[in-house]
């Protein structure tokens, strides 16, 4: 997926847009979802034979990076704070075991945040072990964590793929010094080239790199000169994330002077050369944000059709479910999404009380479901199968989406997708593009400008 793009083109479909991490969209998703639906859910998928994806968040950071969209929480290096915290992960998973009937098998297993790596090794270790006693963990699975090069000793990352970890995704964002002053995050290019080194010599699976462009004082040159070292290091994934500038969702971002951010020609020119440099670099483009090695197994799965996205963006879809735990954790269960207590004290609370700490939700409805499948066929497989539709939902495609056609005909003028028979296709340019052809399909955003609550798409 090669295909050229330039200023003109990108400028046309930048639009404020959602990432389609879920279908629908968190901003509709209510307290109608609370802990007895969670509960029931539970329930209902412990007498099913399905596998489970398992998410637990860490929330903790030592300092807030003041680009983050993160939910964190700040904390001083100080082994108390995640103590009392994985006394209440230990109460939810055992909570959720109970309500489950048992051990459920986890296919894949991911510790994100926040920084997981805020916690010591030995915290880690009983985390990693109570996880074990709740949930059949597969060995042979996606064991995953969120690592920050500056607080992961080379003791520490030993003791990782030990527990058997076998996936890390580094946070780097960018190695330029003056970039990294102006959004609060000292992290000299050596500190993670060393990471990156301990991380191979230990035979880690894969590892991932997390960049982010339109970050303030970046240039085409100095970003340039990140994605090169990058480029050197050869990590087997990069996901190049837009930096979402909300200051009014995340007020610690209105300490970033405005002026001093990339103007949106730049924003797009710094964008456009990075993309260029990772695919002269012998990476795979999987959609517009995310690219891998020919031979990573993300890579792997976009060629043959079997992408999934998830609150982790782009992954290979190894489970039927998806449990999260933790502070602001969100899961999938049984046609339901849920999501945790986004306050610290609030979750520890609701725990301590022998209470899930459950905040809001969304029941899909038959509606949802239909275009949840539409939407997630094109963000992974990047084509819609009428006939499958049909074959699962018992209604024709053009029939149920006719009030959609002229958003379809608008992407087949301007190049996005392509319709064949039965099909319609996403080319080259739509696949890059990919989540403004979803927009079209959204119940949620017909007329209500919802589009504001969302970041733009480049």
């Amino acid at each position: 997926m090669n295909v050229a793009i330039d200023r003109v083109t990108v400028a046309k479909f930048d639009v404020p847009g959602p990432r389609y991490t879920s279908y629908p969209t968190a901003p509709v998703w209510s307290e109608d979802v609370n802990e007895k639906v969670y509960r029931d859910k539970l329930q209902a998928f412990g007498k099913t034979e399905k596998t489970l994806s398992l998410y637990i968040h860490i929330p903790f950071c030592r300092s807030l990076c003041s680009y983050c969209g993160c939910n964190v929480v700040v904390r001083k290096a100080d082994e108390r704070f995640g103590d009392e915290y994985l006394k209440c992960l230990s109460k939810e998973m055992e909570l959720v075991r109970r309500f489950i009937g048992g051990r459920k098998k986890v296919a894949q297993f991911h510790v994100g945040g926040g920084t997981p790596t805020f916690l010591s090794e030995a915290q880690i270790e009983r985390l990693y072990v109570k996880a074990q006693e709740n949930f059949d963990i597969d060995p042979e699975g996606e064991i995953a964590i969120e690592i920050d090069p500056r607080t992961t000793t080379e003791s520490k990352i030993k003791k990782l793929r030990a527990l058997g970890f076998n996936r890390v995704s580094i946070g780097v964002q960018d190695f330029n010094e003056d970039v990294q002053r102006q959004v609060g995050r000292h992290q000299p290019y050596s500190l993670v080239k060393e990471l990156h080194e301990r991380c191979r010599e230990l035979q880690f699976e894969s590892v991932n790199f997390d960049l982010i462009y339109g970050l303030p004082r970046q240039t085409v040159k100095s970003f340039r000169e990140t994605v090169e070292k990058v480029i050197l290091l050869r990590p087997d994934r990069i996901a190049l994330y837009s930096f979402a500038y909300v200051p009014w969702l995340k007020r610690h971002q209105r300490k970033i002077e405005a002026s001093l951010l990339p103007s949106s020609d730049l924003k797009l020119d710094i964008f456009l050369n990075a993309r260029a440099q990772f695919l002269e670099g012998g990476y795979m483009a999987i959609a517009m944000d995310h690219f891998a090695l020919e031979d990573d197994e993300l890579a792997r799965a976009f060629k043959r059709g079997t992408l999934y996205r998830n609150f982790m963006g782009y992954t290979v879809k190894p489970a039927d479910e998806y449990i999260g735990l933790g502070l602001t954790s969100i899961g999938f269960l049984e046609g339901t999404y849920v999501q945790n207590q986004k306050a610290l004290p609030a979750y520890e609370r609701r725990l301590k009380s022998g209470h899930l700490p459950v905040e809001r939700g969304k029941i899909l409805s038959p509606d949802d479901k239909k275009r949840q499948w539409t939407i997630r066929s094109l963000m992974c497989q990047f084509q819609v199968d009428k006939k499958v539709f049909a074959g699962l939902f018992g209604v024709d495609f053009d029939q149920y989406f006719k009030e959609e056609k002229t958003h379809i005909r608008k992407c087949v003028q301007d190049g996005l997708i392509r319709c064949e028979g039965d099909k319609i296709y996403a080319t080259d340019l739509g696949k890059i593009f990919i989540r403004n052809v979803c927009m079209g399909f959204d119940y949620y955003l017909k007329g209500k400008g919802s589009q504001q609550k969302f970041s733009r798409t480049i």
